[in-house]
């Protein structure tokens, strides 16, 4: 019987369905492992199933070499050293399309506390301030009819683009490539970044994680932004240079920002969270019981068919196969 190691545990959906087949070891601890403890436990394993949050570099996948398939838990792979893997013709898979509309959600769910200042109301009630209706009183901005820059505009950032449809935004997008769904549902108009960022009142970040996007948002970018303006970042921390948000938000170079993900995962910077004008989240972007669920089907499937010799439904080197 062959054997898979699941670096976390994941819902039960996906482990049941490995469990039928396979012999399955999982990490029986609620946390990231160690590199040391990912080769330990991949050690004589056929199969690997890891997280976003594990770092499967070239020395784990060199280690072992009984490995036949890579699943990440993820929609994005940027934890996985593609290139080694595909020299040692091992397929590696990830999850995509599952958490598109979720992922969204999520992402309005920032604009819209950002923009009424939710999370600032919040604690504004709960420490015992609130003494009666006030016109001044934690004014925020109002999004019906403002300009919204996706900036990243594949499945999640068109999901996200869509559901502008019920505040009647104008929608401007940047991407390598032109995306006719936005284009024909919304009116969107692709732009450079410069102009996306100069003209949005909200600016909606759905990057993945490569060389080219590392600190795409910068200081520069920042101080091009309306000091009216929202940053959402959904995506990977990195494309956002943390340390030069900290500065706008201080500065009021913006009005406010709220993320899902940070540069250097799980630290959070302590001069982030004493700040007001941010909105902070543990990276839940596809946190829901049905998504997470899906997410971990997707992740068995992927490794079955793996294992079995064919090319996984989402194998993201599929050059293996050629």
């Amino acid at each position: 019987m062959m054997k898979i190691f699941v670096t976390r545990k994941i819902p039960n959906a996906g482990l049941d369905l490995l469990k039928k087949e396979y012999d399955v070891e999982v990490n029986p601890e609620n946390r990231v492992l160690r590199k040391e403890e990912i080769i330990e436990g991949v050690r004589g394993k056929d199969g690997l199933l890891c997280l976003l949050t594990d770092k499967i570099d070239k020395d784990i996948l060199l280690e072992e070499s009984n490995l036949k398939m890579v699943a990440n838990y993820a929609v994005g792979f940027n934890n996985i050293d593609i290139k080694t893997a595909t020299e040692k013709k091992i397929p590696v898979s990830n999850t995509p399309g599952i958490l598109t509309d979720t992922t969204a959600e999520l992402a309005w769910a920032l604009i819209l506390a950002v923009a009424r200042r939710i999370a600032e109301d919040d604690r504004y009630t709960r420490a015992g301030k609130f003494s009666g209706w006030d016109p001044l009183l934690l004014l925020g901005m109002d999004l019906t009819k403002k300009t919204l820059a996706i900036i990243g505009a594949g499945r999640i950032g068109t999901a996200v683009g869509l559901k502008s449809r019920g505040f009647e935004m104008n929608v401007l997008y940047v991407d390598r490539t032109e995306n006719n769904i936005l284009e024909e549902k919304l009116g969107a108009k692709k732009v450079s970044l410069d102009e996306a960022i100069k003209k949005a009142d909200v600016v909606s970040l759905h990057l993945p994680l490569i060389k080219d996007t590392r600190h795409m948002i910068g200081e520069k970018e920042l101080q091009m932004m309306k000091e009216t303006a929202i940053l959402v970042n959904t995506s990977r921390g990195p494309v956002v240079d943390e340390q030069a948000l900290i500065k706008a938000l201080e500065k009021k170079w913006i009005f406010g920002a709220g993320l899902d993900v940070y540069e250097n995962e799980p630290n959070v910077p302590l001069s982030l969270k004493k700040l007001d004008n941010v909105v902070l989240l543990p990276h839940v972007g596809s946190a829901t019981f049905s998504t997470r669920s899906k997410m971990a089907v997707m992740a068995a499937e992927n490794m079955i068919a793996g294992l079995k010799g064919n090319k996984p439904p989402n194998c993201v080197n599929p050059e293996i196969y050629d």
